[in-house]
């Protein structure tokens, strides 16, 4: 016993060891990783409100930003947090899947696609914050992507929601609308992101908060409105659905994390002093990372325990054309942010001459 625990701290000892000498690896690989720098070393495009420092310089080799993922500037928190959740996400589908819970078949179509639309959204947002500071047009390019991501997101949240969590009186008033009009807006929250990112420099006016908020948001509402019925309605008739809970969190968490994507707060009070931790916008990841956690429980155990409703609702050929629309949609909205791409290109060309 005594042997096999001297054998395991060695062991830690040698992997951290490892761990400490991957930093200098990383610099040593090409050339030593650059400093960050202040705001005012970076074009106003890059700069945030109220964060001083921690900013990555331009134009470096595409190798220095990949490997910032281990270097501490202000955008660290976004980068890790929603990896994290995407991390979290896969291990638990996994364990859902191996536990005997879900299988292929026309019943867990859409919560595959909501799984995929999670980890899309996810990886989107962690691409954009990760590699945005090459170039001015990297990060348009990188920004319009993780726009993409958030549409796609919002109509995968939209199938799950209609397929395993609806209430059949809901279900009754809203079925012949519901898909088509999240779809309609999931695309309409992309365009209106792309427009404002493309439209307005800094510092921005309140019209682009507008322009990306309002569409979003109106995504939201009708996307979560099965849930919000089902726990109003599970108040009034006093059930005991598990289920019930994690949805209330996933409607809790989005709220609060959407309150820090609309304000500036902390940073705003306490300028410079959240730069590389607490700033607004790491707040709001972290309960969007929560909110997505949170939903996935809820649609598993939605899963679990009303297939007897999706048999009774939803014909094999609907599902297939409401599945398939989901890939219309990231269509769409790719084709939205390759052609806001293309436009700001010729918008930088021309600055540059």
């Amino acid at each position: 016993m005594t042997t096999a625990i001297l054998e395991c701290i060695s062991t830690l000892s040698i992997s951290v060891q490892q761990l400490r000498r991957l930093p200098r690896f990383l610099e040593g690989s090409t050339t030593k990783m650059p400093l960050t720098v202040k705001d005012s070393d970076v074009p106003r495009l890059f700069r945030e409100p109220y964060i001083q420092t921690g900013y990555r310089p331009m134009d470096q080799d595409w190798k220095y930003y990949f490997f910032s993922l281990f270097q501490k500037h202000n955008e660290s928190i976004n980068v890790w947090t929603h990896l994290l959740v995407a991390l979290a996400v896969v291990l638990r589908v996994v364990a859902f899947v191996e536990a005997g819970f879900l299988s292929l078949n026309i019943i867990s179509f859409p919560l595959y696609l909501y799984v995929l639309a999670s980890l899309t959204y996810l990886m989107c947002s962690t691409l954009a914050h990760l590699l945005q500071s090459k170039s001015e047009l990297d990060h348009y390019t990188f920004y319009f992507m993780d726009y993409v991501g958030v549409s796609t997101y919002q109509y995968g949240s939209a199938l799950a929601h209609y397929y395993y969590s609806s209430n059949q009186a809901w279900y009754d008033e809203a079925w012949y609308f519901f898909l088509p009009g999240a779809a309609f807006l999931g695309w309409l929250s992309c365009v209106g992101c792309c427009y404002a990112k493309y439209c307005y420099k800094r510092p921005y006016p309140v019209m682009r908060k507008i322009l990306q908020v309002v569409p979003a948001g109106l995504a939201y509402i009708l996307d979560i409105s099965p849930v919000v019925h089902r726990i109003v309605t599970c108040q009034i008739e006093g059930c005991t659905d598990k289920a019930i809970w994690f949805h209330s969190l996933q409607f809790i968490f989005f709220i609060i994390g959407a309150y820090f994507f609309s304000c500036p707060v902390p940073e705003k009070y306490f300028p410079g002093s959240c730069d590389f931790i607490g700033h607004g916008h790491q707040i709001f990841h972290v309960f969007l990372g929560l909110c997505t956690l949170s939903q996935l429980e809820a649609l598993f155990i939605d899963y679990q325990t009303r297939n007897e409703l999706f048999s009774a609702r939803y014909s094999s050929i609907d599902t297939l054309v409401n599945c398939a629309s989901f890939f219309l949609l990231i269509f769409c909205s790719a084709f939205t942010a390759v052609y806001a791409r293309r436009r700001i290109k010729d918008k930088l060309a021309r600055k540059e001459l």
